[in-house]
């Protein structure tokens, strides 16, 4: 049984108290839930259900839905409560968070919600960052320290730091000026010595992140060194906040997502199976329309060869062979050269080694595919050559493939667009169009021979 279908009943208890104006009631259930479970039996009710809810969920508890809600929902939940609650709401919530919500407001909401907060300071300096860099991704709340408080000042300043910050296993270390120059660990605090002064225990060669660079780079930085938080920097070089791990894991949840989505030709990323109609329409058919046009082009390629199909209607059956398995092994590098440029691993200086290897991959593949088809057709239809052709054609559009399935990607890198965009529809399109026009070239070039086994 699913998470989601464990908690329906639930969330149909809470339904019927609500209906039967039993509020207490409904909050009590509510609030017996954990907290990333009371997001999905939120989601679980109507709206009407869930504006009764909100009205008598106390401050703080409507402050931690909404750190655990999607960034969707709880827009869409904040529509619920008037703006006044909304403030204190968002001064309840993660700094990150409150900015994410505001800026997923109207500008003119956004504006009021602001004045109605206690600590809009907290808050405010996310806002001028994009929600896709790591400065969107950080937040305020982390522990600062001055580099010549002993370690048993600091223990006090821990005992006495505000419970909410989610970090408390790191101390960050600034000077006068707010640059960063050193981490501290929980344990090396604990075990130094009492009169130890902070920058002799500190870690100096801290790791850190520009808060203007992409949310992928801060993810593969945290991913590559084992880190649990990573301070985030200005342009001045000022600590201006961290990402934790369970930012990060948003970030890599978000990012495979896209990809998958960008891999199967789908533009809108936030689209669900439940989505309304229009918005999947307007994330899904554009692709299927350029989709349309490549397949008309692979078909003007097959109407060049018209003649060659009346001679020999037995072509028609296995073009498609060589079209399906180019556009799979293509399929197959451009999943491998996304993850890499994900991950980083390619270097420009050696973008012509990895595609000098993927040749070499596409000819062996091709080869062994190409022998076993090659010699299965000759022996089904009696034709040895109408399987050369086959044979070699394979050979022929697995070498695209490598060609097409490395480049592409790369390609699209270079110009600042998503590498995954090259997927389904490019990549089909190149393979299709270019393996028709190998296996119809070749069965042109070998006609006479492949008649002279024909049975009729």
């Amino acid at each position: 049984m699913t998470q989601l279908a464990k908690l329906t009943p639930i969330a149909e208890l809470i339904h019927r108290a609500l209906g039967a104006e039993q509020f207490a009631q409904s909050a009590s259930l509510f609030l017996r839930l954990r907290p990333a479970d009371r997001a999905d039996v939120f989601e679980i009710l109507d709206d009407e259900d869930q504006t009764q809810l909100l009205r008598h969920l106390d401050i703080p508890t409507t402050a931690d839905l909404f750190d655990e809600l999607e960034d969707q929902e709880t827009a869409e939940a904040a529509e619920f409560i008037s703006l006044e609650r909304l403030g204190d709401v968002l001064d309840e919530m993660d700094p990150d968070e409150a900015a994410d919500l505001l800026g997923d407001l109207s500008p003119e909401k956004a504006e009021l919600a602001l004045t109605e907060m206690d600590e809009p300071e907290d808050v405010l300096p996310l806002l001028s960052y994009s929600d896709e860099t790591a400065g969107g991704r950080m937040t305020t709340a982390y522990l600062c320290l001055h580099p010549q408080t002993t370690t048993a000042e600091a223990i006090e300043y821990l005992r006495a730091a505000d419970p909410d910050i989610d970090v408390p296993y790191y101390l960050f270390v600034a000077d006068e000026s707010e640059h960063l120059v050193g981490v501290l660990g929980l344990r090396e605090l604990v075990i130094a010595d009492p009169h130890t002064t902070i920058d002799s225990v500190m870690d100096q060669d801290a790791i850190y992140v520009p808060a203007v660079a992409d949310q992928e780079e801060a993810a593969r930085m945290m991913t590559h060194y084992d880190l649990s938080v990573l301070p985030v920097l200005d342009e001045h070089k000022h600590l201006v906040g961290v990402i934790t791990h369970d930012d990060i894991l948003d970030v890599i949840e978000d990012e495979a997502t896209e990809d998958i989505y960008r891999l199967a030709s789908v533009a809108d990323t936030d689209l669900e199976p439940e989505s309304a109609v229009r918005e999947q329409l307007k994330g899904r058919l554009p692709w299927l329309l350029l989709n349309t046009v490549t397949a008309l082009f692979a078909a003007w390629i097959i109407s060049i060869f018209e003649d060659l199909f009346v001679q020999v209607a037995v072509l028609a059956f296995f073009q498609s062979v060589v079209a399906g398995q180019g556009g799979s092994a293509a399929s197959q590098n451009v999943a491998m050269i996304v993850r890499a440029i994900a991950l980083g691993k390619i270097e420009p200086k050696r973008v012509w080694a990895i595609l000098l290897r993927q040749l070499w991959v596409g000819l062996l593949q091709g080869i062994i595919i190409g022998v076993i088809i090659g010699l299965g057709v000759g022996i089904w239809q009696g034709n040895p050559y109408l399987g050369m052709v086959l044979g070699l054609a394979l050979i022929g559009n697995m070498l695209v493939a490598g060609i097409v399935g490395t480049l592409l990607p790369l390609a699209f890198q270079s110009i600042g667009q998503d590498p995954a965009m090259t997927s389904s529809v490019l990549v089909t399109a190149a393979t299709d169009a270019l393996g028709f026009l190998i296996f119809l070239s070749l069965a042109k070039m070998f006609l006479p021979l492949i008649i002279r086994y024909l049975p009729y």
